[in-house]
């Protein structure tokens, strides 16, 4: 399979196949790749005659071989562009298609949010086609969001401070479509070439750079309740930005990086950050909790902060949108 920079670059360089097949759970790069061919497919004078974009829910595979049979006008190519593709009751309706698909069709499918069954002869069929690009677009896993975000940024002209890209990683969550808009918020108010810092964050996307789930960690390896008492009642004025399910999912992982610490404190701080899935900035600050907190003291946290996940999802638990587990959780951490 072709990565994603690849085919960009081929349909750069106006070189493309008949076939298009974009699958897979993250629906950004699939929609990044359709958009790009959209864009740089056709010349702007012939997309009224020769563009065609249909969504999967409104047509069957029968109807979408029968516009990839067509002849392009006044053009070298014709563009079909099948968008929710998931929709489409029978995929593998188009098989007959991908043996004989003409040179002169541009067909690009766009099957988001799911996989695909690699067992079909459908899709094995794709695999083994010249004629057929296949690219699937995997979820990035929560550690690698931050370095998505600084590899962006630095294509859209600008950097990112470290703990900027933190930040946005974890209130963003996964969403690299979501994080994509917000980045581009920045690059519009931001001047080229500049440095993106929390207060740039604060200022253009809104969250806090002083009451926020970082802060909270760094107060609780200090031991500082002052300032983690203060943070805690900012969340809980502003539970829309605070949500207890992130919250608890953020401070578990965190002690389980710190847990992780214990295990391999003594080794090589590159090493420990790519085992921890971190920056390399960022080791010192678990080796600041690690002191905070013994590995046994370690499991009796990571264990309370399951009980609230399960309280904040309603199991066991009569208010399951109530602060008051959160408080008493970070109360015993820090006592």
């Amino acid at each position: 399979m072709l990565t994603f920079e690849n085919i960009i670059k081929d349909i750069h360089n106006k070189i493309f196949y008949p076939i298009y097949f974009f699958f897979g759970e993250e629906p950004y790069f699939i929609d990044q790749l359709t958009d790009y061919i959209e864009e740089n497919a056709l010349d702007e004078s012939v997309k009224e005659f020769n563009q065609n974009i249909v969504y999967g829910r409104d047509v069957t595979t029968k109807d979408i071989i029968d516009l990839s049979k067509r002849f392009p006008m006044m053009g070298n190519y014709q563009l079909v562009v099948v968008k929710e593709a998931q929709d489409i009751k029978e995929i593998g309706g188009l098989e007959p298609y991908l043996a004989s698909p003409l040179n002169s069709t541009i067909l690009v499918i766009n099957f988001k949010y799911k996989k695909i069954d690699k067992r079909k002869t459908f899709y094995k069929k794709m695999k083994t086609s010249k004629n057929v690009i296949l690219y699937e677009s995997k979820r990035l896993y929560e550690n690698k969001i931050p370095a998505w975000i600084e590899k962006s940024v630095r294509l859209l002209g600008f950097s990112i401070s470290p703990h900027a890209s933190r930040m946005l990683a974890e209130y963003l969550g996964a969403d690299l479509g979501k994080i994509n808009n917000e980045l581009e918020k920045l690059a519009i108010n931001l001047e080229k070439g500049s440095l993106i810092t929390e207060d740039e964050i604060e200022l253009h996307i809104g969250i806090s750079k002083d009451f926020n789930v970082f802060e909270l960690q760094n107060a609780l390896a200090a031991r500082d309740a002052f300032k983690a008492q203060r943070i805690v009642q900012h969340f809980e004025a502003n539970p829309k930005e605070h949500p207890l399910q992130m919250l608890t999912v953020v401070l578990h992982n965190y002690f389980m990086k710190v847990f992780l610490y214990h295990q391999l404190k003594g080794g090589n701080q590159n090493t420990i950050a790519s085992v921890l899935g971190i920056n390399p900035f960022f080791v010192q600050d678990y080796q600041r909790a690690a002191r905070s907190f013994s590995e046994q003291k370690i499991k009796s946290i990571i264990a309370e902060i399951r009980q609230l996940d399960l309280k904040s999802k309603g199991l066991g638990s009569t208010d399951a949108q109530s602060y008051g587990p959160f408080k008493e959780l970070v109360f015993n951490i820090l006592h």
